[in-house]
């Protein structure tokens, strides 16, 4: 399919969350369902494969964001959204499931080595953070002495940084191999151009969720303060974190179709698949 690359204005950014919503409103259950099941069958996966299995989970993630794409331009389309959506990429002819299987490949190598280079740097102490705020209030003290240590910042600020290198050029890698037939590096490559000349819709589509977010969080920390039930704050964070994360993955197929012309037209008279209304 001859995907085309578009401008794209700097207020779409904020356009294609407010869109993910309205889609994920259609399907929430099915939608939901899709993220619990490749969430579940990758920890299966890394319980399964010790050595391997969190190589296989980040390797795995490209099509996590591809899965999600064709799920949510079938439901633009009124079709089926399913868990089958994650593996239909690699049903196709061989050449693109090679280079498909190729991406994953250099993908979770190299955010791999990122890991790797940060808990070296941290003495692993990004992991050991993580398993102190899975314990929430209860193990403030040592979180906070963790962070009080110089290389967990300095890792901390890598992380972000070389992540957030990595995502552009595979932010829209993926379905350019899938629906536009390009090449891995052609792919890469079109992701990165796309992204720059996009930068202005995606700094207000990242800084609309770090706002959202952050909005929620101190409207529910601050609602149940008010009946003095502050701990339920905590448990809420897990559906609200759960819901937040499927929006944003169904929000990628907006940023795809601003960019590329769409997959497939949204509606009959409008093949360029605009914004729902």
């Amino acid at each position: 399919m001859a995907l085309q690359l578009k401008s794209v204005s700097a207020a779409r950014g904020l356009r294609w969350i407010g869109d993910a919503f309205r889609l994920f409103a259609r399907r929430p259950f099915a939608f939901t369902l899709l993220f619990v099941v490749f969430f579940l069958v990758s920890a299966i996966v890394a319980t399964v494969l010790p050595l391997l299995g969190s190589l296989v989970q980040l390797m795995s993630l490209p099509l996590l964001s591809l899965g999600f794409m064709i799920a949510s331009q079938s439901a633009l389309l009124d079709g089926p959204v399913h868990p089958g959506q994650f593996i239909e990429p690699l049903r196709g002819d061989r050449a693109t499931r090679q280079r498909l299987l190729a991406m994953c490949a250099i993908y979770g190598v190299a955010a791999f080595a990122i890991l790797l280079l940060c808990a070296w740097i941290s003495d692993d102490a990004l992991s050991r953070l993580q398993s102190l705020m899975a314990q929430g209030e209860a193990a403030r003290p040592q979180i906070d002495a963790l962070l009080s240590e110089s290389g967990v910042s300095a890792a901390a600020i890598l992380l972000v940084v070389l992540g957030s290198a990595l995502t552009v050029p595979f932010w829209h890698a993926p379905p350019l191999v899938h629906w536009g037939g390009q090449g891995v590096a052609q792919a890469l490559f079109s992701s990165t151009l796309a992204l720059w000349r996009a930068k202005g819709a995606f700094f207000g589509y990242f800084l609309g969720w770090t706002l959202l977010i952050l909005a929620f969080g101190m409207a529910s920390a601050l609602l149940f303060g008010l009946f003095g039930a502050g701990n339920l704050a905590t448990v809420l964070a897990l559906p609200a974190g759960l819901v937040f994360s499927t929006v944003f993955y169904v929000s990628l197929i907006f940023t795809f179709n601003d960019s590329f012309g769409g997959a497939a037209p949204l509606r009959p008279e409008d093949p360029t698949g605009p914004p729902m209304d």
